[in-house]
């Protein structure tokens, strides 16, 4: 079933953008790189975001239908652009966190599912995607 996000110029080099199933709304800003102010997440800093966010999701499912400890995972995200035109993400690195009570053949599920998040398959081919997981 698709999702319907509508998405509105406002001006200044700002978006809104609604979630249609839930009315969720949120906005987007040029980075000040690009003519813009910086002001909140760029539309790329919401793919990496969304790349987070999805690694932990997928991770998550795991966890919660193997009953593995996940509680406190967390990871930061480093987002890295093309200095050339046309702009373009070059690399995302994920710096993922992972508790430490993990086995390790419970952390290589866990990594091969990091590794399959729908939006890491979604990226262009020449995005380079560098995960480091940590145990603590």
């Amino acid at each position: 079933m698709p999702v319907r996000i509508d998405v509105a110029y406002e001006g200044d080099l700002q978006c809104s953008a609604v979630h249609g199933p839930t009315g969720t709304r949120l906005m987007t800003d040029a980075p000040v790189d690009n003519s813009g102010k910086g002001r909140t997440f760029s539309p790329t800093d919401l793919v990496a975001a969304a790349i987070g966010g999805c690694t932990l999701t997928i991770m998550g499912i795991l966890a919660r239908d193997r009953d593995l400890p996940f509680a406190g995972a967390r990871v930061q995200v480093d987002k890295e652009m093309t200095s050339e035109r046309p702009r373009r993400i070059a690399r995302l690195g994920l710096r993922l966190t992972l508790p430490a009570a993990l086995g390790p053949e419970d952390r290589q599920r866990l990594e091969n599912a990091a590794r399959a998040c729908p939006v890491a398959r979604s990226l262009h081919p020449d995005t380079r995607l560098d995960l480091q997981f940590i145990y603590e």
